[in-house]
């Protein structure tokens, strides 16, 4: 846009020989840079994706073992141990997220007329993609749920693994409803990437269970309470089983916006009675995904700008706030304002970037000219999915930019001097520190920050 405004300028000026030769001069040079900044783009977005690639390859050898695929919590580069403890099955998602990001960003390079890559890839890492799907089955388990609305059989996926397949422990509090939504989003991206029906048809079946642990029960003045507990054995209400749902709602009411298929809405009704009533399913996933977005909104968030962990019995909010519950409310308004166009969720979505950032983001003191972000416990991870919401948000609010520019300091950092036996350590601004025993998940996540940086990189030509 500066580029434009300047040859504007000279353009009108151009009525005597000393004016063109000047609007001529300075459209080369201009038109030079832009091609430069184009070429900067599209080689950090091919660095971005090989050092992916590099990094879960790395972590895939490092902490799977096995044909099935089962996954140490821990490994240490330095010693080449693997933990004898085995990671749950959010972390278990935390590779598909990554095989995934670096499966759109392959096809992204190929869309750009950068096939060479893509080529010599996307198939090794669509196998991958099934081969832990399979292997995904040692976390599903069957049990019977009683909920508002129904008695019923589920086939779901418990916190932890299991010694064979389709055996886990999944009653009561042995499975989380936001387990089950990180799984369906990325069952969803799976989808699309891939066109494969088995992966939309879990990802509409694992939806149907989350839904049905929403609180349809009504209050005093006929409202449904309203919000999705952290799982069916919990009361208490978390940001992070409702905020990472909205995206996935409203991609399954994208995928079935021009058709009359249609689904069971059950719901309590006037004088506490059971109800069901038939809802295309574009209306309905909608429908929720504007229903979740608004709980949350009224109910967790923070007059800082950001949101706080859970409500409890009593009603009263609870912290502290983590990076990921507003990045996946950022993405969830993203996801709203491209389909419903409402100016709410624009507004919105531009605040809760710049809060999220000014309250997440700190100037470094030990690197100036850095951010840092807590680290401490899950926060890399959390910190990924602030990432990704940025990453989503720029193409509507490209103030965000800035924001995104931390994250790509602080892997460039850290990969320059830290990375050792393919492997970055939780602290990428300090480094190794006396405890070398890394979580898989972050590995897994880092490779896909920087697959989702590749994505971005390409977006801004």
């Amino acid at each position: 846009m500066y580029h434009t405004a300047i040859l504007a300028m000279f353009a009108k000026t151009t009525n005597d020989m000393k004016s063109l030769v000047l609007y001529l001069f300075f459209s080369l040079v201009l038109t030079g840079a832009a091609r430069s900044d184009t070429a900067r783009d599209q080689d950090l977005a091919q660095q971005n994706l090989l050092r992916a690639m590099e990094l879960l390859d790395g972590a895939v050898a490092h902490y799977f073992t096995g044909e099935d695929l089962a996954m140490a919590r821990f490994y240490n580069p330095y010693t080449g141990v693997r933990s004898e403890e085995k990671g749950s099955v959010w972390m278990y998602t935390a590779a598909i997220e990554a095989v995934n990001a670096i499966l759109h960003a392959l096809q992204s390079h190929q869309a750009q007329g950068q096939p060479a890559l893509h080529d010599a890839h996307f198939g090794r890492y669509r196998d991958l993609l099934a081969r832990l799907y399979d292997n995904l089955e040692y976390y599903r388990g069957t049990f019977e749920l009683t909920s508002h609305t129904q008695t019923r059989e589920w086939s779901v996926y418990g916190v932890h693994r299991a010694s064979s397949k389709g055996t886990a422990k999944v009653a009561g509090r042995e499975n989380v409803y936001d387990d089950q939504q990180w799984l369906i989003r990325e069952l969803l991206h799976s989808y699309k990437l891939t066109g494969n029906p088995r992966y939309l048809e879990e990802a509409e079946y694992l939806t149907e269970y989350v839904l049905d642990g929403w609180d349809c029960t009504l209050d005093a003045s006929g409202k449904e309470h309203g919000g999705i507990p952290w799982g069916p054995g919990y009361a208490t209400k978390h940001a992070c089983s409702n905020g990472p749902f909205i995206s996935s709602l409203v991609w399954l009411h994208e995928h079935y916006a021009n058709s009359d298929e249609a689904t069971t809405h059950r719901y309590i009704g006037p004088g506490n009675r059971r109800e069901t009533t038939r809802m295309k399913k574009s209306d309905y996933y909608l429908r929720f995904a504007e229903s979740v977005y608004a709980w949350q909104k009224e109910h967790l968030l923070r007059d800082d700008g950001v949101y706080d962990d859970f409500v409890g019995t009593d009603g009263r909010r609870a912290g502290p706030p983590y990076s990921y519950n507003s990045g996946s409310m950022l993405s969830g308004a993203v996801d709203l304002y491209r389909v419903t166009g409402k100016a709410a969720y624009l507004d919105e979505l531009k605040k809760l970037s710049d809060d999220s950032f000014r309250y997440f983001a700190k100037p470094s003191e030990h690197l100036p000219g850095y951010h840092e972000y807590t680290v401490r416990g899950f926060n890399n991870w959390f910190n990924g999915v602030l990432m990704r919401g940025y990453v989503e948000a720029y193409p509507i609010y490209g103030q965000v930019r800035q924001y995104i520019h931390t994250f790509q300091q602080n892997l460039d950092y850290g990969y320059g001097n830290f990375l050792h036996g393919g492997i970055l350590p939780h602290d990428l601004l300090r480094g190794w520190g006396g405890n070398r025993d890394v979580e898989g998940m972050f590995a897994f996540t880092f490779a896909a920050e920087y697959a989702l940086l590749s994505d971005y990189a390409l977006g801004k030509q």
